[in-house]
């Protein structure tokens, strides 16, 4: 049971860094906060996302170049250009990589106001602090794990950002419900959201980018703009719109 409650907590505080900082924050620009706030996100990132740990400014990158080219060739991370889930996460992974190390360049209009820390990421994104994460969760599985096949989801821990972000983007152009007729595959993955902090609304997002709510029905509750609201009340962020 703890072993659960440990890989829920993991699931909702990973997924919250990456839906809140790098996809609202870093890649839309949807709120502001001060330059000390911010790098408490990227700790927040790093403790969270720990192995999988992932470049705000290359995602925020890379995310922008999803919405360019959604569906097309060009898309850093569509289910169009791969014929299952895990090939479409080996692509995308490629792409973030070649993009992170500047081997793929993007055009200047792309890198506009993405948060950046140089130094951070060097330390949090090299190979040798991956391993010694990958030792903590080995760690953290010996303490709770009870039964052999718990074992089992700890590929998941490991990866546990990147498969977030490869159930989202799979999911949201395969499978789900439209609200708005759009020239791509986006849709919205669940009606009332529990399980992705308000990402499951990708037809709402796509039609409506810069726009903090994701949530437009009157059953959908977007958990990551509420979030928000408590962090502006908190004084911690300004959402711009």
């Amino acid at each position: 049971m703890a072993l659960f409650i440990f890989i829920t907590i993991h699931w909702y505080a990973s997924l919250f860094f990456q839906s809140v900082f790098h996809h609202r924050y870093a890649a839309h620009n949807l709120f502001t906060m001060s330059k000390f706030w911010e790098r408490v996100f990227y700790l927040g990132c790093f403790i969270t996302q720990g192995s999988s740990y992932i470049s705000a400014y290359t995602y925020g990158l890379m995310h922008r170049l999803h919405h360019a080219h959604t569906d097309k060739p060009e898309d850093p991370h569509s289910p169009h250009n791969d014929p299952n889930p895990f090939l479409m996460m080996w692509t995308t992974r490629t792409n973030y990589f070649h993009l992170y190390i500047g081997k793929t360049d993007a055009p200047e209009k792309y890198k506009k106001n993405l948060p950046d820390w140089e130094r951070f990421d060097r330390f949090a994104h090299n190979y040798i602090t991956r391993i010694l994460w990958i030792g903590v969760y080995v760690g953290i599985y010996a303490l709770l794990a009870t039964a052999w096949w718990q074992w089992l989801f700890l590929p998941a821990t490991i990866i546990m950002g990147s498969l977030q972000g490869m159930a989202v983007n799979w999911w949201a152009h395969k499978f789900g419900y439209e609200n708005y007729r759009m020239s791509n595959t986006s849709k919205n993955i669940l009606p009332v959201d529990f399980l992705f902090w308000g990402e499951a609304y990708h037809n709402n997002h796509h039609k409506h980018p810069q726009r903090p709510n994701n949530a437009s029905r009157w059953f959908e509750w977007d958990m990551g703009f509420q979030t928000m609201r408590v962090l502006e009340k908190l004084g911690i962020i300004r959402i711009k719109v």
